[in-house]
């Protein structure tokens, strides 16, 4: 599919994964790309592994697809990864200033309104009631006879107490410890369709399975997208490429071209023209959405390649039959 403003959306609409991809997004299979985590390597994202096959491929084709304004991609999680190791299997430990152990027991300060004498929580219990050490007062509701005042951290290790902790990241993979100035921090994303792709992301995946049903209806091999290797070796890529039996009887190649405005330039046709000479298949067809310039009319008539205009698949479908009849 040819997007006149931008030849690398056009490339990516050939691409046999993004079609995969886009077409779950359409259907409603997919209406966020959400990754899922695993301890072993962080998050992944197993749609598009299955999809391509190759789970080291993932984060180069999702960066591919948001660099093209194909997908919009939003901030999910952050990710830490081990500096020694690269595993994601880390946990999180709070450690003693003083002495780095982490064997630290985590306490809140109470305040008894009344008097003001403050201590840790443990210290007023007395059986199943709260009550004050000092004046021995019983504390039954909180904001009113006593109060939280904070966070009171004391060290199994070394005895000192602070009310912050210093974190640490531990490997459980390799059994480094390791501080946030030494460990890799990554972003993980989400994805959604964007809204503007969406109308010529249907158009061109709706299109090229009704244009493929009908040459397979009509007894040919089809490739979608398709691969030829020209004569100067090149190697040229079609939305469609049929054939009657073998990839030695090319029967027809189909490019599609899609424009914002009103009409599709001549462009598509110089590109595909371009191809044809290298390939030499026995007919080249051009489907413009949803009409093709007069200037591109005139370059296909020259170049001897048989222009369809069609603002929807049924439209192209028909033309294209008439086309073939008439041959």
């Amino acid at each position: 599919m040819q997007r006149v403003e931008k030849k690398e959306t056009r490339e990516l609409y050939r691409d046999r994964n993004v079609q995969m991809l886009l077409s779950k997004f359409l259907s409603g299979e997919i209406k966020t790309l959400e990754p899922v985590y695993a301890s072993d390597v962080g998050y992944r994202y197993p749609v598009i592994e299955t999809i391509l096959g190759d789970p080291s491929q993932v984060g180069p084709f999702l960066d591919k697809l948001d660099d093209a304004e194909v997908l919009e991609k939003k901030l999910y999680d952050k990710i830490i990864f081990c500096p020694k190791c690269s595993s994601a299997d880390i946990a999180v430990r709070y450690c003693c200033p003083f002495c780095k152990s982490f064997d630290i027991q985590k306490s809140s300060l109470v305040e008894h309104v009344k008097c003001g004498y403050m201590d840790l929580e443990d210290k007023f219990y007395e059986g199943d009631k709260y009550v004050c050490p000092k004046c021995h007062e019983e504390l039954r509701k909180i904001d009113v006879d006593y109060r939280k005042a904070g966070i009171w951290c004391t060290c199994r290790d070394c005895q000192k107490s602070f009310d912050v902790p210093v974190p640490t990241h531990f490997c459980r993979n390799c059994g480094v410890t390791s501080t946030f100035e030494e460990v890799t921090i990554k972003d993980v994303y989400s994805y959604t369709l964007k809204e503007n792709v969406t109308a010529e992301s249907s158009l061109n995946l709706f299109l090229v399975t009704a244009i493929r049903e009908f040459l397979i209806k009509a007894k040919l091999n089809v490739e979608s997208p398709g691969l030829l290797k020209g004569k100067s070796g090149a190697t040229h890529s079609f939305d469609i490429v049929a054939y009657k039996a073998d990839k030695s009887q090319t029967a027809i190649v189909v490019d599609l071209a899609m424009s914002t405005e009103t009409v599709v330039s001549e462009q598509p046709v110089i590109a595909l023209f371009a191809k044809i000479f290298d390939v030499s298949p026995e007919r080249a067809f051009l489907i413009a959405v949803p009409t093709l310039s007069e200037n591109g009319k005139k370059m296909a008539e020259l170049y001897k390649i048989r222009a369809i205009e069609a603002k929807n698949q049924e439209e192209a479908v028909a033309s294209l039959d008439a086309n073939l009849k008439a041959a």
